[in-house]
């Protein structure tokens, strides 16, 4: 990246689960520099967050006192510092009044975003990371609508005005996992190439008959079984037999108008964009540094950087 632009201004860290990223953003919050890594937090031996840290970063931290602001599942129970959750409705100026601080052994202070909750019929739901993926949306144009999140625990959120106002967590990607593992629909998947037609059938029986997915699971097993489609397709089938279930859930809860927007980076993400199109949903796609960007605004709305 070329780092000519202008001159650093914010460090901002994505702490996942089972990943890290790290930035080096510029004082109009372009992204100078980048490193990531699978150091994620349930990869980190003893807690040992600050070893990883200067091992990642430290280059970037040697060579200037830079405001570092960290989000992601560091901030969880599971994490380094845990945060409370803020509720919706959620913006930029919100989650900047909410920063917890935290100086480590070197005299470096961190700024950690916290998560965000809300409230439905059945009961809570949380998120940690992916409300500052939304808040940079907005510095890209994306600041109303329906965006998904495709992952283990997948998010549809429903934004407004560059705010987040709701959102809604779907575990298809561990009950795929779950299921594909640990029952006997996984005893006749055999690996192979993506198969595009399974998939696509799946996602028309999920999302045409989402209230019956426990009896069309069962398919998994029989249409391999009976030769109507071959094994190794049946785990694509499968996978698309819960994503389009899991669009029909999201389709029957919220109002959607003009393109959803996708936040992802592999070929999960690829797959929520034909289980939509394959839905009759238009898509787009948001840029790979939207986490930067939402990095940025939210230093910004604190008063961090200029």
């Amino acid at each position: 990246m070329n780092s000519a632009v202008s001159e650093p201004a914010l460090i901002g860290v994505d702490w996942g689960t089972s990943s890290f990223r790290a930035f080096l953003i510029g004082a109009e919050g372009e992204v100078l520099d980048g490193v990531s890594s699978s150091d994620g937090i349930m990869h980190v031996p003893d807690q040992s967050f600050e070893a990883v840290l200067e091992r990642l970063i430290g280059a970037w931290t040697a060579k200037k006192s830079l405001p570092i602001l960290a989000s992601g599942m560091i901030t969880s129970r599971n994490g380094w510092v845990e945060t409370p959750y803020a509720n919706m409705p959620l913006g930029a100026c919100g989650l900047g009044q909410r920063l917890v601080q935290y100086k480590v052994a070197n005299g470096a202070l961190f700024h950690f975003v916290t998560g965000a909750s809300t409230e439905h019929v059945g009961g809570p739901d949380v998120m940690r990371g992916e409300e500052t993926q939304i808040i940079g949306a907005s510095a890209l144009g994306l600041s109303e609508g329906t965006f998904v999140m495709p992952g283990t625990h997948s998010k549809w959120v429903q934004v407004a005005d560059g705010k987040i106002v709701d959102f809604s967590t779907y575990m298809t990607g561990e009950l795929f996992s779950a299921l594909k593992g640990h029952t006997i629909l996984g005893t006749l998947m055999a690996e192979g190439p993506f198969n595009q037609d399974a998939f696509e059938m799946g996602v028309k029986a999920g999302f045409g008959d989402a209230s019956n997915l426990l009896h069309n699971l069962f398919h998994v097993r029989t249409l391999p079984l009976m030769g109507k489609i071959p094994q190794e397709a049946t785990a694509d089938y499968m996978s698309g037999l819960l994503i389009g279930t899991e669009v029909a859930a999201a389709m029957g809860e919220v109002e959607v108008s003009g393109e959803i927007t996708i936040v992802g980076r592999n070929d999960l993400t690829d797959r929520y964009e034909a289980a939509l199109r394959t839905a009759g949903l238009q898509s787009r796609r948001a840029s790979e540094e939207i986490v930067a960007k939402g990095h940025f605004l939210i230093a910004r709305a604190a008063g961090l950087v200029r």
